[in-house]
């Protein structure tokens, strides 16, 4: 699957992000949880990758099935301030 680096930066942008679900980089880009982390793993620095799987693995908000009903965006209140 050949697709842009604008697009490969959103997917790991995504992934990092601790509120955006893996269903939501699924209906935006077609990958699933293990495409998504095989795509990780390619992607970033061995380092990195242990990094980010540690952060995600067990992390309720990356499965919107896990996820509390309160939690209704993908993104913090102060994420995206005016400038």
């Amino acid at each position: 699957m050949s697709m842009s680096p604008d697009d490969e930066s959103r997917i790991i942008e995504m992934a990092w992000e601790d509120r955006t679900p893996f269903e939501a980089i699924a209906h935006q880009f077609s990958m699933q949880e293990n495409e998504v982390i095989k795509f990780m793993r390619h992607h970033l620095k061995p380092k990195s990758f242990k990094l980010w799987r540690a952060r995600v693995s067990g992390r309720i908000t990356k499965h919107i099935k896990l996820r509390s009903d309160e939690v209704t965006r993908g993104y913090c209140p102060t994420q995206y301030k005016n400038r």
